[in-house]
This record gives structure tokens, sequence and C-alpha cells, in this order.
């Protein structure tokens, strides 16, 4: 085994147009009223990665462009499709209307693991929300369902950008297991 080089990884990337053009997972994110520039940049650097459907930033998350943002998404801004919504809500009400269900990913008294989503739970929106309060009332309210992250130390939570990486790429595995069964 040996890393590859940096030409080497260049050549086997997709370039900004065919992002464009391909089928994207059947994955939304809403992200409420998350306040660091940074995990805005990190969230879509992983949108990018995990071939999102659209990231819906709503409340005060902060929105392209912003130099901050840029420095952790490295790009993704322009490879990710994204909206800003003030309102949470009228985000929620698009999804609806779209077929989408929504998932808060929260402590709840009826969450279960990430893990344990089903190719027939997709198209699904999971909702992130700030890193003190998490996810606000009212997108609580609308939520279908809840899953959360096991935690197993002291700690009961994660950074919502090192979150927000966890549930989507295990989200795409399972969409891509079920594309193979």
């Amino acid at each position: 085994m040996r890393k590859l080089s940096h030409d080497e990884i260049a050549e086997n990337r997709k370039k900004p147009e065919q992002i464009s053009d391909a089928i994207r997972h059947p994955l939304y994110a809403l992200i409420d009223n998350v306040r660091s520039l940074y995990n805005v940049g990190s969230i879509f650097r992983s949108s990018d990665g995990a071939l999102v459907r659209k990231l819906l930033l709503t409340g005060y998350t902060p929105a392209p462009p912003r130099r901050e943002i840029d420095k952790t998404a490295l790009g993704a801004t322009l490879t990710v499709p994204w909206q800003h919504y003030q309102d949470p809500m009228d985000a929620v009400r698009e999804l609806r209307a779209s077929g989408v269900r929504l998932c808060a990913v929260e402590l709840t008294d009826a969450g279960r693991p990430h893990y344990e989503l089903q190719p027939a739970d997709f198209p699904l929106c999971f909702a992130f929300g700030n890193e003190l309060t998490g996810v606000s009332k009212d997108v609580m309210a609308a939520a279908d369902m809840a899953v959360e992250i096991p935690m197993y130390g002291h700690k009961q939570s994660l950074n919502v950008a090192v979150a927000y990486g966890v549930v989507m790429y295990d989200a795409v595995r399972i969409l891509r297991q079920g594309m193979r069964a």
C-alpha cells in the first residue's frame, strides 16, 4: 500500500461541471441557527463529498459568500445546491411539498440510533441545530422522526459539523447498500 499523490487524487476528482450533472443522493439537510461560519464551511465540504441533494440554511445560519465559510468549504459552496431561508418553517413547507420527510438529529425520548435508518426512510432531510441549544422547538415539532449518535463517554454531544459528517455519510452507506440489495 502507498499513499496516493496529489496528482493521482486530482486525476480521479470529478470536475465541477460533472458534479452539477450528477445524480445526487436523496439527502437534504436543514441547518437550523448554526452560528459558526467554520462549521457551516465544514458542512458544505461534507455535503459535497456525500453528494447531498440540497443544503437548506435557516435563521441566522451564515450563508456564502463569506471568507470564513470558504476557508473550510474549500470550494464546496460552488458544488452544493443550497438556499437560505430566514424562517426554517418555509424550508420545512418546501420539503413537505416535495415529499421529503424531516428527521431531527437530536437527543429525544423517541429517537433511534442513526445507523438504524432503512432505505425506505428516504428521501429524508436531516435537521441539525444550534451548537448550544440544538434543533429549535418549531423544527422539532415538525419532525417526522429523530435519530441520534450514540455517545459512550461523559459528553453527550458532538460538534455540529462532526455530527453532520457522521450522520450524512452513514445515510449514504445505508442508501448505497439498499441499491445493491
